[in-house]
């Protein structure tokens, strides 16, 4: 038998597609009294013969699990003298990698854990590296935190016990009359297992990896998994660069290289991220249009947004699905102030009664205030940056409801937090940044608080714009279909879109998106065909403009840029034209720059027709759910009893405290149920069905807010939209335009607003743009 991918054989298997895994029979167990390591019930378990036999290496740590049970808080960790695996082993951690799941199957593991490993692999494979090499394994921890044991997929548990890391029946709900908070399972793994159940050793490539799996024993958010991985397992580690990735993000094989290899070349980089893209499943999963907008979204973002903030050293968001952060620079000062401590404000606000609102939606994004915290640093030069070369691949939500409960907390956190960094911005003036650094970092801020004015007023600005471009077509000589049809369409099309945008609202107000899912869908496609008629609208108006140039006098077939200068002379076009070039056109044109055009053939086209349901129904539903600042998860506080207990500590002959505990009785039992496990891989899992709690109520504080952020938020752009469209505020303005006809008035009034709009988003633009080329030109000297 191979020891690398060795196959499993069952004398009959029946159909696997319907078979749930088997039960493991009942145990035979026995009672023993097992001495406490550092007043810690710590036990070291012999793995199954079977995994010894397929491995490689033979050494101590791959022959026997580490089992720990935490019974203290993360940030006790290390008081209550705790220690790990690398320390006893005397290892120095160059990379402390965390992977952070809830109840994710296994297929989405192994995707992540295998690309890990292969990670880990090219790390070893660098031979000429002064820090890598053929032993460079023993400078990488990789950490693997699942948010409650009862919410784990079994799967996944079948999967680590293949790997070695897991074994049942080890674990205790109590020790010494403490409860169990968190269960460490610690093994250097050898064999790995990829996303088809197949599982690959040494001949495949796969080297050693030390492996901490952390399963705690109640369900306390991503950001608790954080805490035991930052507060509990970091200070023993003293790591150089610490990764997260999320449970579902497949590193590329050489990824994790490249992200560590950014913070060797620059000892000011505190975090870095790199790109994260839409897991496309060969371009079938295109054809969904969320899927397909959300691949053009994501493509745009990491060819125009992240280079050009990396450019000014501050990235307003470092994904916690795939970043790195140096350890050193998220540390806080000797008064307990800084980076880590205001990241996990945001777990302590959601458990207190009376957290404000504010802070509760702003640590939603609590990633963008760790990313502001580290920028600010007092007396520090922290840059954060866009490290190209590294990719992460990631599920996006492929249905309606599960993209606006993402969206709903996106929104929310991302909004909240850039007024914060907005209204602190002034702290990076205390920091140790250059004079020009300083005032490169105000200009982006300034950048990032006009995008956050327009985000404000996008309803508004998004509704002026179909409102005037459908509304072109409304008159005689601009008429496409003739008869005043054109007049028809302008008209249903208006009173559909406002009575779109009150179903929405009221959807939205009371409504889970589970619960009102035809509701939401129904809008998504009238928008979208609202949007198809504003871009037939555009080309017409458009063509019609360029037609009447030819007939005006000057107009001749040899002189092109004479004729584009006709054609630029007619005000609207002019500013359609400008505005669609340095959009659309710088699209394009840094697509092609980035070597990486696909998605404006593949997703164009679904982004476009999705772009009202991002502005109307995305923001609708997440500015009218404020209130609700859960996670979709909510913790457990009870301690089930049925892993067993260890028993109140006694004094044995040798003078050391000891337990009685159940361990299985002989190496046969470890065997069967490795076994076991690895019988369960071979078959298929059919999906899970979640079922949902119901909605909890809010306090009234919360509503309150929620019903006065949505008032203030529709106000302004309902006022903005009646000054625009109605001539009833006239007599506001100077007396030179009250002079005006009332149909004067208006059509002056949307040309000058329209001519704003769109030439504010050509300057956004272009400033985008040039970001995004002068990194590349900065790339070429590193």
């Amino acid at each position: 038998m191979h020891h690398s991918d060795y196959q499993l054989h069952h004398p009959s298997t029946p159909s696997l597609s319907a078979q749930q895994p088997p039960t493991i029979p009942s145990s035979r167990r026995r009672t023993k009294k097992v001495a406490l390591f550092r007043g810690n019930l710590i036990l070291n378990c012999p793995v199954p013969s079977r995994l010894i036999e397929a491995s490689a290496r033979k050494d101590v740590e791959f022959t026997s699990m580490r089992y720990s049970a935490v019974t203290c808080d993360p940030d006790e960790f290390q008081a209550s003298r705790y220690t790990l695996r690398p320390n006893l082993m005397d290892r120095q951690t160059e990379l402390f990698i965390v992977m952070t799941m809830y109840n994710e199957d296994r297929e989405l593991f192994c995707r992540t854990m295998h690309g890990v490993m292969k990670n880990v692999a090219h790390l070893c494979s660098r031979s000429r590296s002064r820090n890598w090499g053929t032993e460079g394994w023993k400078k990488v921890v990789v950490c693997i935190v699942a948010d409650g044991r009862k919410k784990c997929d079994p799967g996944v548990l079948d999967v680590l016990a293949a790997m070695g890391v897991y074994q049942r029946g080890v674990a205790k709900n109590m020790v010494n009359d403490k409860p169990v908070k968190a269960h460490l399972y610690e093994y250097t793994a050898q064999v790995s297992v990829d996303a088809d159940m197949k599982i690959k050793g040494a001949e495949k490539g796969i080297v050693p990896v030390q492996i901490l799996f952390c399963l705690k024993e109640q369900n306390a958010k991503k950001i608790n998994s954080h805490r035991w991985f930052f507060n509990a397992f970091g200070p023993i580690l003293q790591p150089n660069v610490c990764v997260l990735l999320d449970v579902g993000t497949r590193p590329g094989n050489t990824s994790i290289y490249h992200l560590w290899k950014a913070f060797d070349l620059d000892p000011t980089i505190a975090g870095a991220c790199g790109e994260i893209r839409v897991q496309t499943k060969g371009g079938i999963a295109l054809l969904n249009p969320i899927v397909a907008a959300q691949n053009f979204e994501y493509k745009m973002s990491n060819i125009l947004d992240k280079p050009l903030e990396s450019v000014f050293g501050y990235i307003s968001v470092l994904p916690g699905a795939f970043s790195a952060y140096r350890y050193s620079a998220l540390q806080n000062d000797a008064y307990g102030s800084g980076p880590l401590q205001k990241y996990f404000l945001g777990e302590k606000g959601d458990d207190s009664s009376d957290a404000d609102i504010f802070s509760a939606n702003m640590y939603l994004a609590e990633d963008r205030i760790l990313c502001f915290e580290l920028l600010a640093k007092k007396h520090q030069k922290w840059v954060l940056r866009y490290v190209q070369s590294a990719f992460g691949e990631t599920d996006t939500p492929d249905q309606l409801p599960e993209f606006l409960s993402q969206r709903r907390r996106w929104l929310n956190g991302s909004f909240f937090a850039a007024i914060y960094s907005t209204c602190h911005f002034s702290r990076i003036w205390s920091t140790d940044h250059s004079v020009g650094r300083k005032i490169a970092l105000t200009a982006e801020f300034a950048f990032n608080f006009v995008n956050l004015l327009f985000s404000w007023l996008g309803m508004a600005n998004f509704y002026l714009t179909c409102y005037f471009v459908s509304k072109s077509l409304s008159t005689a000589d601009m008429d496409p279909f003739g008869d005043g049809w054109g007049n028809r369409i302008f008209q249903v099309l208006r009173y559909l879109y406002i009575f779109l945008f009150i179903v929405v609202f009221i959807c939205s107000m009371g409504n889970r998106p589970q619960g009102s899912k035809w509701m939401f869908l129904v809008a998504v496609l009238a928008y979208a065909v609202i949007m198809t008629y504003t871009l037939f609208a555009g080309g017409w108006l458009t063509y019609q403009t360029v037609k009447m140039s030819m007939a005006t006098e000057g107009w001749t077939q040899d002189n092109t840029m004479g004729n584009l200068a006709i054609m630029m002379r007619q005000p609207g076009f002019r500013s359609v034209i400008i505005s669609m070039a340095s959009t659309y056109g710088l699209y394009i044109l840094s697509s092609l720059l980035y070597l990486d055009p696909w998605h404006m053939v593949t997703s164009l086209v679904q982004y476009l027709l999705l772009l009202p349901t991002y502005v109307n129904i995305l923001n609708v539903y997440a500015f009218c759910n404020t209130h609700d600042v859960s996670w979709g998860t909510k913790g457990d506080n009870t301690t089930p009893m049925d892993l067993g207990v260890a028993g109140r500590a006694q004094v044995n002959e040798k003078g050391e405290e000891a337990v009685e505990v159940e361990l299985a009785d002989g190496q046969d039992l470890i065997n069967r149920n490795y076994d076991d496990a690895l019988q369960n891989l071979q078959l298929t899992q059919d999906p899970v069905k979640e079922s949902r709690s119901p909605h909890t109520k809010q306090d009234d504080y919360y509503r309150g807010f929620r019903t006065r952020l949505v008032l203030a938020w529709i106000g302004c752009n309902a006022i903005l939209v009646a000054f625009v469209t109605s001539g009833s505020f006239q007599s506001l303005l100077p007396n030179s335009a009250q002079t005006q006809s009332s149909e004067q008035y208006q059509n002056d009034i949307a040309a000058a607003y329209t001519g704003f709009i769109l030439w504010s988003v050509a300057v956004m633009a272009t400033f985008r743009f040039l970001g995004s080329v002068l990194f590349l030109i900065l790339r070429c000297f590193r």
